[in-house]
């Protein structure tokens, strides 16, 4: 029987196996680090100190992180039905639009708890929707669904930044971006929380989108494992010929799935849009959609790893923003190396010490 067809315990596959990968990835990270005459320990305990030492930092961290976990949500829902959408980044982009528009109607009459689930559903529809032409394309015409959803990253990009240009700039000013929401558009920070940690939370964004991210991440869990619909996902995820065979419908299932996973995608606008800087600007998801699909890889498509990893990318953007101060010589361009690294062995490496985990773990049952 070969090694990727062996059974092997939940702790190995979603434990070990990634723990084992994220640890090779920065012994080559110090590696590289040593090779240009800095000190590897001395420079992971820095970032760690940058991102986990201070409540700022903190929030910082699990600011990017909440950006990561509803990108990869997105991820994770279209591939359960085998599909990989690489569009999360242009529908996060559009879903801002929906977000903000919510923000931009409210913010003069209602609170922010009265606007925020306006804000919710304009940023899934408004995702959703973008997601729905590459959905339809895949399922009537056959055409990729890579293929067509990383096309549709650059067209949503284009039409952001003519509206932000051409309809939605303030008159009279340069910045391509909406005017900034009043309190009633804004979703506040979670100061209350961070001091009940004795920590106080500075000037991150961290905010009330990160509570919103985690209940995405129980409806997800639910979704996929607990109702008929996710059952018919996974389904088709491991064999089309089977799941057609059990009656699942293919054009249903695949465009609802995407539309689930784009609406997800959208409603990760609502951090930095509500969250942070309070109006809708040009490159706001700053690559948040690519980060998704290695988060996804790495927490094996379930919400909990998904938190966990959009965490350790949390701390990798925030320490290594922290890292390029105080050692010069680690710029920015060697952070973005480390995470290259980390989704190298955690992504495309990932199955890369299971035959001998699996050798292993047959000699230790076998005894």
């Amino acid at each position: 029987m070969s090694t990727a067809s062996v059974p092997l315990p939940n702790w190995i596959n979603y434990a070990l196996l990634p723990l084992i990968n994220l640890l090779l990835a920065f012994l080559v990270s110090g590696f590289v680090v040593w090779v240009i005459g800095e000190d590897p320990v001395e420079a992971l305990k820095l970032m760690l100190q940058g991102a986990l030492g201070r409540g700022e930092g903190i929030g910082f961290t699990l600011f990017y992180a909440t950006s990561f976990i509803f990108t990869g949500l997105s991820v994770a829902v279209a591939f359960h039905a085998g599909l990989f959408n690489i569009g999360s980044e242009g529908q996060a982009y559009v879903g801002g639009l929906g977000a903000a528009l919510a923000a931009l109607a409210l913010d003069h009459y209602v609170p922010w708890y009265v606007t925020m689930p306006f804000a919710i559903l304009g940023g899934a529809l408004f995702g959703a929707g973008w997601a729905l032409i590459p959905a339809w394309l895949q399922a009537k015409r056959g055409s990729h669904i890579v293929i067509t959803t990383i096309m549709f990253n650059f067209i949503g990009a284009s039409l952001m930044v003519y509206l932000l240009v051409n309809v939605l700039r303030v008159p009279g000013k340069m910045a391509p971006e909406t005017r900034t929401f009043l309190e009633g558009g804004q979703l506040p920070k979670l100061d209350g929380l961070m001091s009940l940690l004795g920590m106080k939370l500075g000037a991150a964004p961290f905010n009330v989108s990160f509570l919103i991210a985690l209940l995405m991440c129980f409806l997800v869990w639910v979704l996929i494992w607990r109702t008929k619909f996710g059952y018919e996902m996974r389904t088709l995820g491991l064999s089309r010929s089977a799941a057609a065979y059990a009656g699942v419908p293919y054009v249903r299932t695949v465009i609802l799935t995407m539309l689930i996973s784009g609406g997800l995608a959208g409603m990760m606008s609502l951090n930095p849009v509500l969250g942070a800087s309070a109006r809708l600007q040009v490159e706001f998801v700053g690559g948040a959609g690519f980060v998704g699909i290695a988060v996804s890889l790495m927490g094996r498509s379930h919400p909990l790893g998904i938190i966990l990893a959009a965490i350790l990318f949390g701390i990798l953007y925030q320490g290594g923003a922290e890292l390029s101060f105080d050692m010069p010589n680690i710029t920015r361009d060697m952070i973005v190396v480390i995470q290259g690294l980390v989704i190298l062995f955690a992504g495309a490496l990932e199955y890369m010490f299971r035959p001998a985990i699996v050798r292993v773990y047959q000699q230790f049952v076998k005894a």
